[in-house]
């Protein structure tokens, strides 16, 4: 008996070919390039790396320590080390400058810009504060950094000209009272981030964790798409260049294992609320999905009250606006990236 597929079903065969192609084609592991051979596939080009940290002194300096050692001293890999300071409120910048970073305090790059909250703007200002032609990105919350996260960002990109963008993917252990799951870690990407994706933009389906921290680009590359100031920044990322740059411009690397100082539930609810909103966001930019009502971005939480007049949970509503900086290109020329460079010099 010959059945027919309908077309819905004819398209979803084709993205998981091309998805399964991709990941064959565009998927490495860390341990692919020494640093030395990619400091002769350097040919001239900067490296800059940029590490957003809030209240991050208990690791910010064995990372920055680590990365001036091996990767700029030892071997001329990294040109730039930059800590972008988010309104830390310990000794974030202080450890990282004695470690030997460039460290600029969040609001310091754009002075006559409203400062916006959220680790996108930091991202999006360490960009427009640094040098290099590929910039890679690194959290300052890791507890067991290696450098292979900086060479496996960095091997696609200075051995293919093709790849414009590359993101990192690990083992996250969710370590707990009880134990440790072995890939435990990464709930907002499983429960909200994925199925999402999957769903508008199925392309993306082979990424093994789209809202990693750890990724790299082309200067030019990441200067040409809006930065989303909140926990939407990666998301947003990998939509906006699928989009602008098709699928193949973009790959990812196995680091291995990464451990990072987990966020409450109510923390992870704030930020799984941001990632919708961005992923909505993106569903009208781009001709997706249109709304007849825009979603609500106040977001109800309740927590264990501690008044002691008899209150067991108190309301706490949290703004989850979807605030964006535009592509560094199309800012005025006086507040062009270029124009930065004098920030810390001057500060």
């Amino acid at each position: 008996m010959r059945t027919s597929r309908t077309n819905g079903e004819r398209a979803q065969l084709q993205v998981s070919a091309e998805v399964g192609s991709w990941l064959a084609r565009r998927s490495s592991r860390a341990g692919d390039w020494s640093a030395a051979e990619l400091v002769a596939a350097k040919r001239g080009m900067r490296v800059s790396v940029v590490i957003p940290a809030r209240n991050e002194e208990a690791t910010v300096g064995a990372i920055v320590t680590a990365i001036r050692t091996q990767l700029a001293e030892a071997l001329p890999l990294v040109d730039e080390i930059l800590v972008v300071d988010s309104h830390s409120t310990d000794r974030t910048a202080e450890v990282a400058a004695s470690a030997g970073a460039d460290v600029v305090a969040q609001d310091d790059v754009f002075p006559g810009l409203d400062g916006l909250a959220g680790k996108g703007e930091a991202l999006w200002k360490g960009v427009a504060a640094t040098t290099g032609d590929i910039v890679v990105f690194v959290d300052g919350d890791l507890y067991d950094f290696t450098c292979d996260y900086v060479t496996g960002l960095l091997g696609p990109l200075l051995t293919d000209p093709s790849v414009a963008y590359v993101k990192g993917f690990y083992h996250r252990p969710l370590v707990g009272k009880h134990g440790t799951e072995a890939d435990g870690g990464g709930r907002v990407t499983e429960l909200v981030a994925r199925p999402l994706l999957n769903m508008y933009w199925p392309e993306l389906a082979g990424f093994v964790q789209p809202l990693a921290g750890e990724y790299a680009g082309r200067r030019e590359v990441l200067e040409s798409i809006p930065f989303v100031a909140n926990y939407g920044v990666e998301v947003g990322h990998l939509i906006d260049l699928l989009e602008l740059r098709g699928l193949d411009a973009l790959a990812q690397v196995d680091l291995g294992h990464r451990v990072h100082r987990h966020q409450s539930t109510q923390a992870l609810g704030r930020m799984a609320g941001q990632i919708m909103l961005t992923l909505v966001d993106r569903l009208e930019r781009y001709g997706r999905l249109v709304s007849a009502h825009p979603p609500a971005t106040l977001l109800a939480q309740f927590q264990r009250g501690g008044s002691g007049d008899g209150v067991e949970r108190e309301l706490v509503l949290t703004d989850l606006t979807c605030a964006q900086r535009p592509p560094l290109v199309s800012l005025a020329p006086e507040i062009r990236p270029e124009n930065q460079l004098a920030l810390r010099d001057t500060a």
